[in-house]
């Protein structure tokens, strides 16, 4: 695959992931809910911005820019409080409706993130380079929703740590 192609093919999937987020962020009117996925369409939009950027500089000069890429998903204790909130207001009947868009968005974000390290295996090293912050971005993406989803799901598990265990309380 040439650089080009793979500028053009992660377009696609951060088009789709974009697209995944401000969906969910239609259809959940409630504003700690639909900030959380506004927040993250918005990170993604700016990756589709970044892309086209470095699209427009390999067609025209042949060569990428170095750039650092920028994220606006906030830090673990700044998600750790949103979630605590969002723990306090998601109604039954809101449940279903977000984990079904925080599946789909998983779902994406995965996907995504294994094509990122295909490319970074694959193209040269001007694209590698180009690429291998994506990979540290979508991982936090990745860990950011099952964060959510774990909570959402009331899985006892947050940040990959049991919240309780329930071999200790009946101890």
């Amino acid at each position: 695959m040439t650089i080009e192609e793979a500028i053009k093919m992660a377009l696609e999937y951060e088009n789709n992931i974009r697209d995944i987020y401000y969906k969910g962020a239609d259809q959940i009117k409630d504003q700690t809910i639909n900030r959380f996925f506004r927040v993250l369409g918005d990170d993604e939009q700016s990756h589709v911005d970044y892309l086209e950027v470095k699209l427009i500089q390999w067609q025209e000069q042949g060569r990428i820019d170095s750039e650092v890429l920028k994220t606006s998903i906030p830090l673990k204790d700044d998600i750790a409080e949103g979630l605590d909130r969002v723990r306090s207001i998601v109604s039954e009947d809101l449940r279903g409706l977000v984990k079904r868009a925080l599946v789909s968005a998983l779902e994406a974000e995965i996907e995504t993130s294994d094509f990122y390290k295909k490319m970074v295996e694959e193209l040269p090293e001007e694209g590698k380079n180009m690429f291998k912050p994506f990979i540290t971005i979508e991982e936090k993406h990745i860990s950011t929703v099952q964060y959510e989803l774990d909570s959402v799901n009331n899985s006892g598990y947050w940040f990959d740590f049991m919240e309780f265990d329930m071999e200790a309380i009946s101890s």
